[in-house]
Order: structure tokens, then sequence, then C-alpha cells
């Protein structure tokens, strides 16, 4: 049975029948069902968030219980295989409404604020490898915010829409060869022709470019100042012209298909922009927030499930008889990783709590983004040094975690780029 996302909107009352039946559509038993049955339950488990409801939380299980049966008995396959398959899984998840929680009700989303995605975020965290969740988090945060707030209703019918459902797999195509982290310096052209733009040039770094339907490009559709010469696009993938180079081989997320394409000639309807002409720099840094904020949501989930899985692995090792988490070298220092895990949490939370009332989150974000990706190298460099020579093997996650998580710290922004934006907004920067 598959359910349009628009049915199952989340933010009715926890028990209604809308709610109910969203939960039981994916065979678990009300969230609600339990708190209202148990109020000590329900003060224990939502007292201590910032941002998250019953409704939140409910969700999250819902989320967990596709991830258990659907996705991680795969793990080890798709991660030895270098490709996981984006358009099963994703419509698996777009049929149960997680493609789009935050995405207008017509279009197929549940019309809920961006709590619910960091909530979802936080929870795909659990998917035992990086790869699958990062491409998850270009198809609803990387991919479709700009779409979703801009577009015309026309664009959002033919791309938003399946998106959501987890009809087409999307990527983001903005890094170039020498234009990673500085945007402004992106060399692809769309020049307009008549009622079309015919697009050359390149992007690298695609995640999900191998499988994707559709692309959201940043083009150059001027030759005016570069912040104010670039323009979002859709962009078809099977248009021709559109060249897959190759499948880049990478240090981790083995399970994430990263392709290098080329344009020669693409032909684009001129419709198939995203809001102004121009604005496409605009447009992507505010869709880099939602993007940092994703991704450190999900990277403190699964820095969670390393340090817990360090405990249970160091409590029976042993070393000079006695178990290595004896030793307080290893427990104060796991202590120490776990306090500072806390804290990107409520800075994380913090963050949502502003974003979601319609403040610019931009330094908070930032700042969240350089601590995720700096914790997550301490984080996997102090938990697998615990292991010893089984860290060192690829048969436990603490080592597929070591190489995913040095991602955080380049993509979506070095913590170099971060840094810059910090001191921007500290005014703080030397003058020129």
């Amino acid at each position: 049975m598959v359910l349009h996302g628009g049915a199952l909107r989340l933010n009715l009352l926890v028990n209604s029948n809308h709610f109910y039946k969203f939960t039981s559509f994916l065979g678990v038993r009300s969230f609600s069902e339990k708190v209202l049955s148990n109020p000590e339950t329900a003060s224990e488990t939502t007292g201590d968030h910032l941002i998250y409801t019953q409704q939140h939380f409910a969700l999250k299980e819902s989320l967990r219980k596709i991830i258990d049966q659907e996705i991680n008995p795969h793990v080890d396959q798709w991660e030895a295989e270098g490709k996981f398959p984006a358009h099963k899984v994703f419509k698996i998840l777009g049929s149960a409404g997680f493609l789009g929680v935050n995405k207008p009700v017509e279009y197929g989303g549940l019309g809920l604020d961006f709590s619910y995605s960091v909530a979802v975020s936080e929870e795909l965290g659990n998917i035992r490898c990086g790869g699958i969740p990062m491409a998850i988090g270009v198809q609803t945060d990387m991919t479709t915010p700009a779409l979703a707030r801009f577009g015309s209703a026309e664009l959002k019918k033919e791309f938003l829409l399946p998106s959501v459902m987890g009809d087409k797999v999307a990527c983001l195509g903005v890094s170039e060869v020498g234009a990673g982290s500085d945007v402004s310096s992106i060399r692809t052209k769309a020049v307009r022709k008549g009622d079309e733009y015919v697009i050359n040039g390149g992007k690298m770094w695609t995640t999900n470019g191998t499988q994707a339907d559709w692309m959201c490009l940043l083009a150059n559709t001027s030759d005016g100042p570069p912040h104010r010469n670039k323009s979002l696009i859709c962009l078809p993938m099977n248009l021709p012209g559109v060249h897959i180079a190759r499948k880049i081989d990478k240090l981790g997320m083995w399970s994430s298909d990263t392709a290098e394409v080329f344009f020669d000639d693409v032909h684009v309807p001129c419709k198939n922009i995203i809001g102004q002409e121009g604005m496409g720099f605009t447009y992507q840094m505010l869709q880099f927030q939602e993007e940092r904020l994703w991704a450190v949501a999900n990277i403190v989930t699964m820095m969670d499930n390393i340090i817990q899985e360090t405990i249970q692995y160091t409590g029976q090792r042993k070393i000079f008889k006695q178990p290595v988490l004896y030793h307080q070298s290893v427990h104060f220092r796991l202590a120490e990783l776990q306090t500072e895990v806390e804290l990107l949490r409520s800075l994380l939370h913090r963050a949502t709590a502003l974003y979601i009332k319609g403040n610019d989150v931009t330094k908070l974000a930032s700042m969240a983004k350089l601590k995720g990706g700096r914790l997550a190298r301490e984080v996997a460099d102090s938990c697998l040094q615990y292991w010893g020579g089984m860290g060192f093997t690829n048969d436990v996650m603490v080592s597929r975690f070591y190489r995913d998580s040095r991602l955080m710290s380049i993509g979506a922004g070095a913590d170099e780029v971060m840094l810059g934006i910090i001191c921007k907004y500290m005014d703080t920067l030397p003058k020129k």
C-alpha cells in the first residue's frame, strides 16, 4: 500500500486518526499511544529536548523500523558493491513520507517544520554507514529546499513531487574542479538562446550522480558579478549532451555513488530556472543552512553509536588481566567525547529552534558544522585506537566511521570556509 505524503501530516493531535494511521502504516505501535498510557514515560522522553515532541519521537520510531528491516541488513553488500539501489530505497522512504517531511503537502510532503527534518536526519544516523544517509540528505535537504521555496508550480509538479514521493532521484550540481568550497568561482555556463538555456561545463563530487534522474544545477547565466550572475536550474539527466564521465573512487562513503558530470551543449527550457535569474548564489547559500544542520544531526547519532559500541567492546576486551574500559585513560576519554557530543547536540537544537522561527542561523549552522567535523575526527580516531587491531580492519563499524566521517570537514564547505563565515558574522575579518 502506498500513501500520498500529504495524507500523513503529523501536525495534528497526537491521538488523531491520521497520526495513528501514519505509525500503523509502518507496523509500529503509535508513540502517542505509549506515552498517553504512561505519563511518566512522556515526561521523561520529551522533557529533555528543546525542539522534540511526541510527534517527533513517533516519526523517529517509525523510520527506525524501516532502517532495521529494509536498509541495515543490506549495507555490507552495498558497501562492497560501491553503490546502493537509490530508486528502490528512496521509493520505500518516499511512500512512507520521509523524503519530504518539511515540504508542502500539495507536493507530497508532510507540511511540517524543519525540526522534523532534523529528527529524520538524526534517526538516519542509525544506518550502518555514512554513504546512504548522505545520499538521502542530498535528496531531502540539499537539492530540493530552493525548489520548494522559490520554484514555480510547474517545476514543483515535475521535479519536487516525484522526488518527495521517491519516484525520482535527485543530485546537486554545485562543486567543480577548482571550485568546491568557493562556490562563486564556478565556470559552468548556461547561455540563453530564445526560450532555452544552452549549458556547457562540468560538475564534480556529484552525490547520486550515476543514478540521478535530475540535477539541481548552479550555473552562470550572465557575465555579471559572481554573486549575482548565477541561477539554479532543474536539469533532467537524460538530456542529450549530459555525460557521466566516471564514478569516483573515494576514501569513504563507499555505498554512495559519486560522479563527475560534463555538459556539452545541453538544451534546457528557460522555464526550468528556479525563482529569479541571477539569484542562484543566494538560493544556494540559503540551502546551505539546512544542509549543514542536516549533516550535523546525522553525525551526532553516528558518534553516539560509535561511543556506545566502543564501550561495549572495551568492556569485554581484556589487557593486563582487566577490561580495557577499566583503565582510567579510556573511560575518562570516552566521558570527554560524550560530553562534547552532547554540547554539539545542544548547539544543533538551538540553531534549529531559531531557524524554524525564521531567523538567519548561518553563523550557528557554520559553528555546528565546524565542530561536527572536528569532533567526528576525534571520536573516530580515539575510539578506533581502543579497538586495537580490530579497529584496523573493515570488519567493525568504527573503521567505516573513521573513513566516512572525514568528509564532514570537507563537504558542504570546508572547516576553513566555516571559520571565514563565523569571522564574518563576528566582524573580525581583515578589511580589504
